[in-house]
């Protein structure tokens, strides 16, 4: 590696060494944001046993993963024999060990009862950030419980007069302060009366009992040890906690009612402002209400707008209404009405605001895209984006990974698949919830949405029998998942959307969503840049392998061909169209996945060249041209995110700088790691900008696509064991746009991941900018 390289990674690794420091757990006996909250008063109990059979477990609770457990008469059952299967409760955590406290639960092996792998109450569940939603992600805690034919207690055990068998048993748990640390006693008690309580006890220190506190079925099995699962899998009943060493956070509920996504669009026609809004729940069951209404505030007083069906795939309740008031700031609030065993009925409220469509002044969109769940829940990302209030928000893909939340990836059958989706999803609206609570947002699905490494929908296409043989998901063309599937991943992702302009499926019966978005005085194309992508077997390209040894500085014809696909007709069709449609707006911008370049010459370490990134949207490039080519007609700016690489370029065709500028915004959490290191390989450039930053200027790209690099956010390699320091060096962040259209500006703006928007080096170098309008039609300006 070059020495200026080195070195600008040792300083920045430093750097994010020295946050990561100051992030650390603290290891006091309290858990201070936590310990400062609402205390338990009295005895919290779980609420089962009231609730109809079902999927989901309930609002109070995480389980890992989802797609395993059960509510079943009155009790949750863990449906799998894989280890570490657990429930976390959301609205308590341990956050004082100098206080008492106690946790029972009634537990019951309807597996084989000669061998299982052990039920437990854990407590001390505690990532490396010590926050309730990253702690349901870690695997290990303090476990006090029933391991076959003995009694557990964290490092502990004793023989028990008889195994677990089939009978039910009482874990009981209790806690208290003593030399410094917490005495523990753990009894085990069999509720048929056939075995005398048996008591284990054990002393700990103080930070060994803090944090989250969740059920587990066999705990002495690792989750990914698929090779070592156990016979058993267990039920819970009556999980009882107590004492104010608990905090009591209702707030940190998540359901029945999830979150929600809207869009406002002028449809510049008879239906004005039409509000498209989904309301997301968790998986119901039959006894359950399908229905959620929605009501807005006028003059104080809440009126109902009507109720929508929740999908029975997706588990979204979609709501269209035209002729909406766009003038003023409305208060919303969502209804679902819970019915309860015994005829009871729980409701759950999820408020918000329908924001006025801006007028008279810039409109400011967030963009975002990217997030890995190493560092979820992205709260400094989260934050930032709250405290800077945009008109609008982009997610413009790759909300999930296929490793979110552990525990694998299920692709068959398609309810099992989709349970198994959903949860993953679930991280997404988890953490940016409150960001799309008062903001309309526009959200795309991308390759990893749908379970793939790699998307070439090749149009809807099935995937081969010769890819499915390569156990791969990332190297051929179309769609790895059954068309439900997909589907509700769509439905799930774009159902708020303006209805689409051309809604016709395409093969398998596989949904689009292209389509049109007027507002605050800017026209949005939002379109599918890889449902129609024509893939790599077509040419006998290898996917991270064609080009080793090929000449950087070369271009091969035999990569490109005229009948390979980018957006396909149809959507070719619709930019044409709107790129002359100038009712009602003054500026426009493309929404896609991804950039229409190779911009990037690195992956995934600083100094392994890889020529040919088949993903990028620079490939094919006869249709790459022809998409940059309508986008240019339309003056139109185009936002897109996937690469893990922020950058800002402007397209060429026919000569450099002719057409529209691209950003692509900051991952919210990089994972696989790209650079863009031209110089490193020797290639030509012309005309850097006037900034003089190095990687910048006028290029070719492997596929022979013009490009002019403006800036780009170069990331170090991820070493910090925080998170979010790991995010930081990694060159996590998000975009602003500034859409001005008096002025006929963007303006573009790159935040870090521990970006004070309000201080100078808060962005990246080379933002922010101003473009003019014209410059994306290749008038430029800036130099």
């Amino acid at each position: 590696m070059p020495d200026n390289v080195s070195r600008r990674s040792s300083l920045k690794a430093a750097a994010a060494s020295a946050v990561a420091s100051a992030l650390a757990t603290p290891g006091a006996a309290t858990i201070g944001a936590l310990a400062k909250g609402q205390r338990l008063a009295g005895t919290a109990k779980s609420n089962w046993s009231s609730r109809h059979d079902r999927v989901w477990i309930g609002g109070d609770y995480w389980a890992n993963p989802m797609e395993d457990w059960r509510i079943a008469d009155g009790a949750i059952e863990c449906a799998s024999p894989g280890g570490n299967r657990s429930v976390h409760s959301l609205v308590h955590q341990l956050v004082d060990a100098e206080r008492r406290f106690s946790l029972a639960i009634r537990v019951r092996n309807l597996g084989s009862p000669d061998a299982n792998g052990g039920a437990s109450l854990r407590i001390g569940i505690r990532s490396e950030i010590d926050e309730y939603r990253s702690n349901c992600f870690v695997q290990k805690g303090l476990d006090a419980g029933i391991l076959e034919d003995r009694i557990v207690l964290g490092d502990r055990s004793a023989k028990l007069p008889r195994t677990m068998g089939s009978g039910e048993f009482e874990l009981l748990l209790r806690g208290e302060p003593r030399d410094g640390g917490v005495a523990l006693t753990l009894t085990v008690q069999a509720m048929d009366g056939k075995m005398a309580p048996v008591e284990l006890a054990a002393q700990v220190a103080s930070a060994r009992v803090l944090g989250n506190v969740a059920v587990v079925s066999n705990f002495s099995t690792p989750a990914i040890d698929d090779k070592a699962q156990a016979s058993s899998r267990f039920r819970f009943s009556d999980w009882r906690l107590t004492g104010d060493a608990f905090a009591h956070a209702s707030k940190q509920r998540f359901g029945p009612i999830l979150w929600a996504m809207y869009t406002l669009s002028d449809t510049r026609g008879g239906e004005g402002y039409v509000l498209k809004l989904s309301a997301l729940t968790g998986p119901m069951g039959p006894q359950d209400s399908k229905d959620i209404e929605l009501q807005v505030q006028r003059g104080g007083k809440w009126s109902s707008l009507g109720t929508a069906r929740l999908d029975p795939d997706a588990w979204v309740a979609t709501f269209r209404i035209a002729n909406w008031e766009a003038g003023r700031d409305l208060r919303y609030r969502l209804l679902y009405r819970e019915s309860l065993r015994g005829g009871a009925v729980e409701t759950d409220q999820y408020a918000g605001t329908i924001r006025a469509a801006p007028a008279a002044r810039p409109l400011r969109m967030a963009a975002l895209t990217c997030q890995n769940d190493y560092a979820f829940p992205y709260e400094p990302v989260a934050n930032n984006v709250l405290r800077l209030q945009p008109d609008l928000v982009l997610f413009s893909g790759d909300q999930i990974y296929e490793n979110h939340g552990g525990f694998g990836v299920i692709r068959a059958p398609a309810d099992r698949a989709i349970l198994n989706y959903l949860r993953k999803y679930y991280q997404f609206g988890w953490a940016f919830r409150d960001v799309m609570r008062h903001a309309p947002t526009v959200c795309l699905p991308d390759d990893h949405d749908v379970l793939q490494g790699n998307l070439w929908g090749e149009g809807g296409a099935a995937f081969s029998e010769a890819a499915l043989a390569s156990k791969r998901s990332d190297g051929s063309g179309g769609y790895i998942e059954p068309p439900r599937v997909v589907n509700a991943v769509h439905r799930t992702t774009v159902s708020h959307l303006p209805d689409p302009v051309d809604p016709a499926p395409v093969a398998q019966g596989i949904s689009v969503y292209h389509t049109e978005l007027v507002y605050g005085g800017v026209g949005f194309a939002i379109i599918a840049d890889r449902q129609w992508k024509s893939g790599p077997e077509r040419l006998k390209l290898v996917v991270g392998e064609t080009g080793q040894g090929e000449n950087p500085r070369s271009i091969n014809p035999a990569m490109d061909r005229d009948d390979l696909q980018l957006l396909g007709a149809r959507q070719e069709a619709f930019l044409a169209r709107w790129a002359s449609d100038w009712r009602g707006h003054k500026l426009k911008a493309v929404i896609s996945q991804s950039v229409f370049a190779g911009v990037s010459t690195h992956q995934p370490e600083p100094d392994r060249y890889l020529k040919y990134d088949i993903d990028s949207n620079g490939w094919p490039r006869t249709a790459r041209d022809r998409a940059v080519r309508l986008m240019g007609t339309a003056k139109a700016l185009h936002i897109c995110g996937d690469t893990h690489l922020g950058t800002l370029t402007q397209y060429g065709v026919e000569a450099q700088r002719d057409s529209s500028w691209a950003f692509c915004t900051p991952a919210i959490a990089a994972g696989w790691p790209r650079w863009w290191r031209p110089d490193a390989v020797g290639l030509p450039v012309r005309n850097r900008p006037a900034h003089g930053l190095a990687e910048t200027g006028e290029y070719q790209d492997s596929f022979g696509n013009r490009v002019y690099v403006y800036a780009v956010a170069n990331p170090d390699i991820g070493t910090a064991a925080n998170r979010y320091a790991q995010a930081q060096q990694k060159g996590s962040g998000f975009g602003m746009i500034e859409f001005d259209t008096q002025a006929r500006t963007y303006t573009l703006s790159a935040y870090r991941f521990f970006a004070d928007p309000a201080a100078r080096d808060g962005q990246f170098p080379g933002w922010p900018v101003v473009i003019h309008q014209e410059e994306n039609g290749g008038r430029n300006r800036l130099r």
